[in-house]
């Protein structure tokens, strides 16, 4: 699991570490107070596992899950996942931080997403709407 710490900016606030269980409490609280991703969660039960390799402090789980109007963003394994994500640091940074697109790093065979792919597709929007969530997110790569 990735190490907890955070950094204090010149600013005087605290960022958290990518991938983090800072990252994942901070991400799960903006997540639910997004109009828009609130919005693209109405209606939708979905698990996705995203799994990180070459990441600072060794390989990352974690997993979103939507279910009953709540997101959830944290740390390790989901079980009965929906679908899963694999992909490597840089890929994973550069999605968080809004540098890559979803869909292209996918075409480009930077993430592979195995298990319930029409699930995945139909969701496609509230996908759309985590990246965009998350790469608001002050956070230290």
């Amino acid at each position: 699991m990735a190490n907890i710490r955070l950094k204090t900016t010149t600013k005087g606030h605290n960022l958290a570490t990518f991938l983090s269980e800072e990252h994942m409490t901070a991400a799960t609280e903006a997540l639910n107070a997004d109009a828009g991703f609130e919005g693209a969660m109405t209606g939708v039960g979905l698990g996705l596992q995203f799994d990180v390799t070459d990441a600072p402090a060794g390989p990352v789980a974690y997993y979103l899950s939507v279910g009953d109007g709540v997101a959830t963003l944290a740390l390790g394994t989901l079980d009965d996942a929906d679908a899963s994500v694999a992909s490597d640091y840089e890929t994973a940074a550069a999605i968080a931080k809004g540098e890559l697109n979803v869909q292209m790093a996918f075409m480009t065979g930077k993430i592979k997403v195995g298990g319930n792919m029409a699930k995945v597709m139909m969701y496609q929007s509230l996908i759309n709407e985590f990246a965009r969530v998350s790469s608001t997110l002050d956070l230290d790569f």
